[in-house]
């Protein structure tokens, strides 16, 4: 949301960082993290405003709450700069390695029991008239969102990953530590649960 603080904290990590900030803009994630390693925390701040967006994105994927997600995107970059120099660009790109700190933090923040926010305990609709593919295509986005948030977490992470983000397949099984082939697995038994559950929706929704 062009609004939204995520964005907003974004622009004011490039307005903090200063006019050495820009000259770092057109530096690579890696070279970027080499800066961090040495704390230098420009480079921090553009890797923020590069990315911080994308950790908030994927992280409400998995816990469902704006609120969770954006804590969930700090709690990241913070780790990001206590942990930098456990980075190896050998081994994964930054993005994977953000990911994989993301997922994490994400996955426990689902495990723990909470209620829910009274903004999702009920959906009213406005009765407004539009047009028909509006219509149709808000109830399939609402289908599809009861329909993830129904999947165990780690399935959750695999299709937000693979379907949502846009990442490959080994890129995904890197971010979530897994063998291409268990990730494999894993985003198969998910797109049956994810299938079986919309159909599931769709089937309660023409019986009302």
């Amino acid at each position: 949301m062009p609004g939204g603080p995520a964005v907003a904290r974004a622009r004011s990590a490039r307005t903090l960082a200063g006019p050495g900030a820009a000259v770092m803009d057109e530096d690579s994630d890696e070279a970027l993290m080499t800066a961090v390693v040495a704390r230098r925390q420009q480079a921090f701040r553009v890797l923020m405003t590069r990315h911080m967006p994308r950790a908030i994105r994927v992280a409400q994927r998995i816990v469902r709450d704006p609120a969770e997600a954006d804590d969930i995107g700090q709690e990241a970059f913070l780790r990001v700069w206590n942990k930098a120099s456990s980075f190896d660009p050998q081994i994964a790109r930054f993005t994977t390695w953000l990911y994989r700190i993301v997922l994490n933090l994400a996955f426990d923040r689902a495990r723990k029991p909470k209620l829910a926010p009274i903004e999702e305990a009920a959906e009213i609709e406005s009765g407004e008239a539009g047009p028909v593919e509006t219509i149709i295509a808000a109830q399939q986005r609402r289908v599809l969102k009861q329909a993830m948030a129904a999947l165990p977490d780690r399935q959750r992470g695999a299709v937000a990953l693979f379907h949502m983000e846009g990442l490959s397949g080994e890129e995904a099984a890197r971010a979530m530590n897994l063998s291409a082939k268990a990730f494999e697995s894993l985003l198969g038994r998910a797109r049956a649960a994810l299938r079986k559950e919309v159909e599931k929706l769709e089937g309660h929704r023409r019986d009302a």
